[in-house]
């Protein structure tokens, strides 16, 4: 690797770091096949989706609307199960499967989260959906939903171009 090659890793790794909080950088490589178990994965939890109605645009709606719990049950247990998760990969000093550590860092609080919130939220409540449950609407036979799909891997690919020039 060359000065210049080593450079453009280290500001890669670290625009990378701005959007996460943990970052591992492997350097494994995989044969193509690999993923194959991830998408096991993503066809149980759309079915799971379907099955709580997680996906359903009316109790999404309901959320919004303020006049059921069901969706802030799911998600607030979610976030329960992520933070209980979080910390105990911190407390048990844990690795990944290849043994790599697994590191969290801080993140700064910016303005343009707050931005990016509401532009995600009215989204959200327009859709009713978030990216989560789109494949699994889809697959559902809700076919309208491959516009809002298209229209977030559009939103996804005008913030890249433009994220130097947004606020952070």
């Amino acid at each position: 690797m060359t000065f210049n090659e080593h450079v453009e890793t280290l500001e890669e790794i670290e625009i990378r770091h701005q959007d996460t909080l943990c970052t591992n950088e492997s350097h494994l490589v995989h044969p193509w096949w690999y993923n194959f178990k991830y998408t096991v994965v993503g066809i149980f939890f759309g079915i799971v989706f379907v099955k709580a109605e997680i996906i359903s645009w009316f109790r999404i709606q309901e959320m919004f609307q303020l006049t059921s719990f069901f969706m802030y049950g799911v998600i607030g247990t979610a976030v329960v199960v992520g933070a209980l998760s979080i910390m105990l990969l911190k407390k048990l000093k844990m690795k990944s499967i290849y043994g790599e550590v697994i590191t969290f860092e801080d993140k700064q609080f910016n303005k343009g989260q707050i931005y990016g919130a509401t532009i995600f939220g009215i989204g959200w409540a327009i859709a009713g959906a978030c990216p989560g449950p789109l494949f699994a609407q889809v697959g559902s036979g809700f076919s309208v939903v491959l516009v809002t799909i298209v229209s977030a891997i559009t939103g996804t690919w005008i913030y890249g171009k433009f994220r130097d020039k947004l606020p952070h």
